[in-house]
């Protein structure tokens, strides 16, 4: 139901939208993608699909004297069989770049996964609206950063004073790539996870394609990367090879040199640092697959496990710690002729001393604190001076 505000409908258009590469339009509005159409076409795989449709890091973005702010919003929430339900995706309000509100949509589709069997099941649901009132007085930027693990579909946006596209700061662009943790996995909200934190402390405008299970050094993901616009560009590898049991070592080298080649195709230049995975125990000597425990599901509990043998290293089976060791050698080889290229070893974000203090809930994912850690660091290393994505000129 809408206040008694004079509300002002504004067409929801490319331009408001920033940290998608793609916007389908649906029977319900505007679904905003983090992979692009033909990207999208060359794998059926479910979980990349559920991923790249999730919008870590997408945010609508503009300039306007108005008070108060509607979003309608269709989400698909996901309900895992035997776990308790998870809380709704968060829509943070910034103003001028300070987080001022943070609210919800109740509602919407829902998917529905037993992760014993893999099997899912989706229901549709109402449209529904996050709301945002009692903004100050005055011209000001405002951003909308949408769930970073909610998939959502844009339907209606009104405000109570005229809306124009937020004009170009003159930020750099990090275009950055990871896995679920990247993508966020149990932040608090969608400027909270790691990389949302690291670019708001390094002042730069962030695309994030961090895909919860989708960091698998696929071609059309380097090729998405390769034509998007950046001046800052990151790639975090590993758990997602090891925890889907992917490949071999044999196979892992030549892919991370592609996909690093592909990169260079669009970006020969540009900062290029290669982060290693942080410390994750169940995967640092034992290779995957990854399962979730269904003993812990019994209790309703989502935790997962390493199904493989160390034994199987010896084969070319991929651990956290041969991927580690091989993304430093392939870095080292490749920047005596790529001055742009770095190496960040992850466990300088998260290592043991912070396992032992801040262990990972499920035994993949970190936590909100996590994230926040994570962040700072990355931040730390990345942006400070003499860091790879420092301003020469600062």
């Amino acid at each position: 139901m809408h206040t008694t505000h004079d509300w002002i409908t504004t067409p929801l258009t490319p331009d408001l939208l920033r940290g998608a590469l793609d916007l389908e339009r649906t029977a319900h509005g505007l679904l905003p993608h983090r992979l692009p159409a033909r990207a999208r076409a060359q794998c059926a795989d479910g979980q990349l699909a559920m991923a790249e449709s999730q919008p870590s890091g997408v945010r609508l973005v503009f300039r306007t004297r108005a008070t108060a702010v509607e979003l309608d919003t269709l989400p698909t929430k996901r309900v895992y069989v035997g776990v308790p339900p998870r809380p709704d995706g968060v829509y943070d309000l910034l103003v001028d770049g300070r987080l001022t509100g943070r609210s919800g949509v109740a509602g919407g589709n829902t998917l529905t996964v037993d992760m014993a069997t893999g099997q899912a099941e989706h229901r549709p649901g109402p449209v529904g609206t996050v709301r945002f009132t009692g903004l100050a007085a005055g011209a000001k930027d405002v951003e909308i950063w949408l769930p970073h693990n909610e998939t959502t579909e844009l339907v209606a946006l009104r405000t109570d004073a005229p809306v124009e596209p937020a004009p170009d700061r003159g930020r750099k662009v990090w275009l950055h790539h990871g896995s679920s943790i990247s993508h966020g996995s149990d932040a608090a909200g969608p400027t909270s996870t790691w990389p949302a934190l690291a670019a708001a402390l390094g002042g730069v405008e962030l695309v994030n394609l961090g895909l919860g299970g989708g960091a698998l050094l696929d071609p059309f993901t380097a090729r998405a990367m390769r034509d998007t616009p950046a001046d800052l560009i990151s790639v975090k590898i590993g758990i997602n090879l090891v925890n889907a049991d992917l490949m071999r070592l044999r196979a892992f080298t030549p892919a991370v040199h592609g996909f690093l080649d592909t990169l260079r195709d669009g970006h020969p230049t540009a900062p290029l640092l290669v982060v290693s995975p942080i410390l994750c125990p169940i995967h640092e000597d034992t290779p995957g697959p990854s399962a979730p425990d269904l003993g812990a599901l019994d209790k309703g509990r989502l935790r997962f496990r390493a199904t493989g043998d160390p034994a199987e290293r010896a084969s070319g089976k991929l651990t956290l710690g041969v991927i580690r060791d091989e993304l430093a050698r392939i870095v080292a080889q490749r920047s005596a002729a790529d001055p742009n290229l770095h190496y960040l070893d992850g466990r300088d974000l998260y290592g043991a001393a912070d396992a032992a203090e801040l262990p990972l809930p499920d035994g993949l994912h970190p936590d909100a604190a996590t994230h926040r850690r994570i962040g700072e660091r990355f931040a730390g290393s990345a942006f400070a001076a003499g860091g790879p994505f420092a301003d020469p000129g600062a």
